[in-house]
């Protein structure tokens, strides 16, 4: 039932490839929900201290549109540079591993 040890350690490396996708995916949303946010609710109450009703929160919520994007960018970045490749082995060293 079980595969050949070389499977079993590719199938290891691909969950753990996903849920590394996983996590970037979720610090992604949450990042971009607090930003929105934060935009949102200074917007309106710097529309409240100075009545100025829709000014601040449009412009703070067209603002956070370019820092979401480069802060998803930094982030993505971030993680993809800790991810190491998985190193192949030549079919000589694959058959050469058995005899040892």
């Amino acid at each position: 039932m079980n595969g050949t040890p070389d499977q079993s350690n590719k199938d290891r490396a691909q969950y753990v490839f996903n849920l590394t996708l996983a996590a970037v995916a979720g610090q992604v949303g949450f990042l971009t929900l607090f930003i929105i946010l934060a935009a949102l609710f200074g917007g309106l109450w710097l529309d409240k201290m100075f009545a100025t009703r829709p000014l601040f929160t449009v412009v703070l919520m067209l603002a956070s549109i370019p820092v979401t994007l480069v802060m998803m960018f930094w982030v993505v970045r971030k993680a993809t540079s800790k991810i190491k490749p998985i190193e192949k082995q030549t079919p000589e060293e694959e058959s050469n591993r058995g005899t040892n």
